[in-house]
């Protein structure tokens, strides 16, 4: 029996499907064994370029390279076996040209076994997302707060507070959905706005700091649990994981210089 018989993931056709029905469940996850407890619960595991700040320490997405998102994208692609896994272009792969941006999602998708890209920006990058469509790769969109332009957009603020600026908010989504992408993460953006968006598109959007009725939600995995110190003001805290694991750091340190650890119990014989 073959790998691809055995393993029936969500593909980009169910998750289109999904509009307006049940709401799709999505999480962040940049290593295997997460992975795996995401996989039993999410449709859709995005391996973000957030692993820059999250995992190595980067202010920004903007270092973020292709070799560290095909890295983290095998293990979460081996650590999982239902949830569609897609994998976020970083910053610079795919802007210049719809063929620099093929090469990179080819070697993207070839290198890990994800289901699909996603990459950031509205009309601008409608060309390259048909382009992509069009030769097999599945994409999803990102509009609203994007975070690799966040140098030109002056940081990470809220769009959509002019309510003048909303009919180019939903162009943008409307220009991605009909060039092909299946599904549009929606990303800081005022409720009424992210409403208009879900309302005008005919692919799901997904959510993070924007409306509940969008058709699903999304969140960094570490924001979630509680495990970053900073976090986003929309972001809801579903544990406080940090506290609990900074408690077990420091129980283990003092045993260690206590000499009560390893005990009896735990010692090789």
């Amino acid at each position: 029996m073959s790998v691809e018989t055995r393993i029936k993931r969500l593909t980009a056709p169910q998750i289109a499907a999904r509009k307006g029905a049940v709401p799709i469940v999505a999480l962040t996850a940049y290593t295997a064994p997460l992975a795996a407890m995401v996989d039993a619960h999410a449709d859709l595991i995005l391996v973000g370029d957030s692993l820059g700040m999250v995992i190595h320490g980067l202010p920004t997405t903007i270092g973020v390279t292709p070799e560290m998102m095909i890295l983290h994208g095998q293990a979460v692609v081996r650590g999982s076996s239902r949830a569609m896994v897609v994998i976020d272009m970083p910053f610079g792969s795919y802007e210049e040209s719809p063929q620099q941006a093929f090469r990179n999602a080819a070697r993207i998708m070839g290198e890990t076994g994800a289901g699909a890209v996603k990459l950031e920006g509205g009309g601008h990058m409608a060309p390259t997302i048909r382009f992509l469509t069009e030769r097999g790769i599945p994409v999803m969109g990102h509009v609203g707060l994007t975070p690799q332009a966040t140098h030109t957009m002056g940081g990470f603020k809220t769009q959509g507070r002019d309510a003048d600026t909303w009919p180019r908010h939903v162009q943008d989504a409307m220009d991605v959905a009909q060039a092909g992408a299946f599904s549009i993460v929606v990303e800081g953006v005022m409720e009424p706005l992210a409403d208009q968006i879900t309302g005008a598109v005919a692919v799901p959007t997904l959510g993070i700091g924007a409306s509940a009725r969008c058709d699903g939600q999304i969140l960094v995995l570490d924001d979630m649990l509680g495990l970053t110190q900073r976090v986003p003001r929309f972001v809801r805290k579903f544990g406080d994981l940090g506290p609990q694991a900074d408690k077990a750091i420091a129980d283990y340190a003092a045993a260690v210089r206590d000499r009560t650890f390893p005990g009896d119990g735990n010692v090789y014989r």
